[in-house]
């Protein structure tokens, strides 16, 4: 792990911190306001706490004799850090601060972790170790699983599923024979049961292994199903929130298809639309297409269904490339990018980890043996496990991946604040998303030998990477509780040469003037395009090159082209090949 590149992004996440956001956490790490404190630091409790005291010329015998006079216990000097650590009763550690000018910050003694550790590099990137470490996990919160099932009789799952039903109608009831919903439930909840232990040196756990899973199967052994499977497991999530309101809702859908016609006439979308107005938190993959050139237009335009629709989280995948720092993370070369075939709807909404992600497998699981690629060596995760595949875990890619890494996220929100709406966890989510994006990279498939250039535009990364930690800590209030955060639509021209791309800015995408629909904070100045930091103004100017995005779609035509889905009408997504992630 690069400690020192950790340490970057912690301080550069906590800048630009405002005070209201920082009273949130009061309650909890009792803030002090001082510049010399980590926002972390509990000041209120007369409990020892190890701290590292950073002074500004390295310590010395004098500055030793004040933190000891304050009940200090000495551990050692710290020279590269000019600190000390200590511990002391957190109650004095402002008093300390006061009595010894020279001291320049005080921070927990906080835990580095390796591998062996219960984060893997996947989620540290959305800082949801910060989260777990502030005691977030999504308890008291029910999220949907509506995929090919759930192995609840796996270790890591066991407790977690409080409901199951079998929507395909084929009859082999609730149990997950293709691997897909296993896996998605593993990144929601998993608690790493199976990958703890003396010899173990790495932990597979969920990002919020706290909420109550619930398995909506309607898809097959083979990873397919219908939209009927789908709407009606919905309207049963909507039952059962009406009959039970004191209960929050997530539905996770990592699923998808071709689009046939306006989001405003499709059924699929007009479920989860329903759900999104009955307070359900809707989030959806945005497809696997992103490399689909198949009509010229570099993967622009090939958002499925129902991620085309403007209520819900639509979610695309990054590539870690295996590394704890999100400073090298790069957008996975097969992320489905908008805007919206026919409706024009700018999506993704947000971006999350979706390449080589490792979770829980099914025991009755074929992906493994049909993709044998996805297995896990027991060595992996245990010293001396050998080359045996694990019964237990595989490794899939893919923006299914993404989207429970944000419903878990979802979760975590609503644990922390219950009565927040839909429309408000999401504008909080794209807010406060980290937006220092590598704006181009590139992605060699290894099999094809194609490479793939890619840039962090707006309609390929939406508002940013997920940042949990940082949307815990986010209180904005909407001007309105019943203001919508409806994806705005995008429309063009070519006058002067160029191609623009407008903001329809109705008060249904606005909220008026509600800090978290201003002019730039939920997009901010760094998903640049075309190398612009204005984003989002009356206009976006886009260059002449079929690689800067906008213009593959329109060129110089007043029409649309039309993007081609290749042979198969049927693009869903759970029935595409998980597997040709970004493998670097």
């Amino acid at each position: 792990m690069n400690i020192v590149a950790r340490q970057k992004e912690t301080l550069q996440a906590l800048k630009g911190v405002t005070i209201a956001v920082l009273v949130l956490l009061s309650p909890v790490f009792g803030w002090a306001g001082s510049s010399k404190l980590a926002a972390d630091l509990d000041t209120t409790k007369g409990d020892r706490t190890d701290v590292i005291v950073v002074y500004k010329d390295g310590p010395s015998s004098q500055h030793v004799t004040k933190a000891v006079n304050r009940g200090a216990a000495i551990h050692r000097h710290l020279y590269s850090a000019k600190g000390t650590a200590m511990s002391l009763a957190g109650n004095q550690i402002e008093k300390l601060v006061a009595d010894d000018p020279d001291i320049a910050f005080v921070a927990p003694d906080r835990p580095v972790h390796t591998f062996g550790e219960s984060y893997t590099p996947n989620f540290v990137a959305v800082n949801a170790d910060m989260a777990q470490s502030a005691g977030y996990n999504g308890s008291g919160v029910f999220v949907a699983v509506l995929d090919s099932g759930i192995d609840s009789t796996h270790p890591d799952l066991a407790n977690r599923v409080a409901y199951s039903q079998d929507f395909t109608g084929e009859g082999e009831g609730t149990q997950d024979y293709y691997g897909h919903g296993t896996h998605v439930a593993g990144i929601i909840a998993g608690t790493a049961a199976e990958s703890t232990c003396s010899s173990c040196t790495l932990k597979y756990m969920g990002i919020a292994p706290g909420v109550q899973l619930v398995n909506l199967k309607v898809l097959d052994k083979n990873g397919a199903g219908k939209d009927s499977n789908v709407i009606a497991a919905i309207d049963q999530v909507i039952s059962y929130q009406q009959q039970n309101p004191g209960q929050q809702h997530i539905i996770n859908l990592s699923l998808g298809r071709g689009v046939y016609t306006s989001y405003k006439n499709d059924p699929l979308d007009q479920a989860v639309e329903a759900a999104w107005k009955a307070g359900i938190v809707v989030v959806v993959a945005a497809g696997n297409y992103g490399r689909d050139n198949s009509a010229g237009e570099n993967g622009y335009g090939t958002i499925t269904v129902p991620g085309n629709d403007p209520y819900v989280i639509t979610v695309g995948a990054m590539n870690t490339l295996g590394t704890m720092s999100r400073a090298d993370d790069v957008i996975a070369s097969y992320s489905s990018k908008g805007p919206t075939m026919l409706d024009h709807v700018v999506k993704p909404d947000l971006v999350a980890p979706g390449n080589l992600i490792t979770s829980t497998l099914g025991a009755y699981a074929t992906m493994d043996t049909l993709y044998p690629t996805t297995q896990v060596p027991k060595s992996a995760y245990i010293s001396g496990g050998g080359s045996a595949a694990s019964p237990y875990y595989m490794t899939l890619s893919g923006t299914s991946m993404a989207a429970p890494v944000v419903s878990a996220a979802a979760a975590m929100l609503l644990q922390q604040n219950p009565n927040l709406t839909p429309d408000q966890i999401k504008a909080r989510l794209m807010k406060t998303a980290y937006k220092n994006l590598v704006q181009h990279s590139t992605a060699t498939d290894p099999t094809t030998g194609i490479t793939y250039t890619e840039q962090a535009d707006i309609f390929t990364v939406g508002a940013g990477y997920l940042d949990i930690n940082a949307a815990l800590n986010n209180n904005d209030q909407a001007s309105s509780a019943t203001g919508v955060a409806m994806s705005p639509t995008v429309t063009f021209s070519t006058s002067k040469g160029v191609t623009t791309v407008s903001l329809v800015t109705g008060s249904s995408v606005l909220w008026g003037s509600s800090v978290l629909w201003g002019s730039s904070v939920v997009w901010g100045t760094n998903v640049l395009v075309n190398g612009s930091s204005v984003l989002w103004g009356s206009s976006v100017l886009w260059g002449s090159s079929t690689t800067e995005g906008f213009s593959v779609l329109w060129g110089s035509s007043t029409s649309p082209l039309s993007v081609l889905w290749g042979s198969s009408t049927d693009s869903s997504e759970a029935t595409s090949v998980l597997t040709k992630g970004d493998k670097k």
